[in-house]
């Protein structure tokens, strides 16, 4: 995955194209597929999420299941999404409280992290799907890489947008955590690494907030 960090700037040719909101009942159904995918993926990692099985353990058929996510990938994303949306209502709820910028957004990513790594099975499948989303997903990844680049900006300055120099900050640092995750999960490193990393790489955070 590539995560995008000037998304927030507003080009309007990575805009997101109007999705017609759901009804209660399809939000409901679609919770459903999530939460599915969710326990699969949780079991067993990619492999284990298998339409047929997602359509039969969420009660919906097979047809509308792909009427919803035209396939694993674009489920498995809309899934990471999901995970990270409420990872964020969390980290609002109880924001780090460091008045370093940069410490507060290692808080962040590895309170996410730590996350993740409660599943790792799960966090196994939605990087993988991430990592092989082509075009067809390129929405849903945009979605997925906004609402990142929305969890560091909330740590580094709730409520106010990122400047030049902060956006170049987290592209880096957003691109170490995606790098580490993988690392961490192909077992080539451990936690105390991924926390070294990912101190190291905010350290540019609170250069760039103090260059304001």
């Amino acid at each position: 995955m590539t995560v995008d960090a000037s998304a927030p700037t507003g080009t309007p040719a990575s805009a997101p194209s109007p999705v017609p909101a759901l009804t209660e009942r399809q939000e409901a159904r679609r919770q459903r597929i999530l939460r599915a995918t969710q326990q699969l993926a949780a079991r067993g990692g990619f492999d284990a999420v298998q339409m047929r099985e997602v359509a039969e353990l969420s009660e919906v058929a097979l047809g509308t299941l792909y009427r919803y996510f035209p396939s694993k990938i674009h489920l498995l994303v809309a899934t990471m999404q999901d995970q990270l949306e409420q990872l964020h209502d969390q980290l609002r709820r109880k924001p780090p409280i460091s008045t370093d910028p940069g410490e507060r957004v290692a808080e962040t990513l590895m309170r996410t992290f730590k996350a993740l790594q409660r599943e790792p099975h799960l966090a196994e499948a939605m990087m993988r799907a991430l990592t092989f989303a082509d075009r067809s997903v390129s929405a849903e990844v945009d979605s997925v890489n906004r609402l990142i680049t929305d969890v560091i900006g909330d740590a580094i300055h709730a409520g106010r947008p990122l400047t030049r120099a902060e956006l170049a900050a987290v592209r880096v640092v957003t691109h170490t955590w995606h790098s580490t995750l993988i690392t961490w999960l192909s077992g080539r490193a451990s936690i105390s690494q991924v926390k070294a990393d990912i101190d190291t790489a905010c350290t540019l955070v609170s250069q760039a907030a103090g260059a304001e």
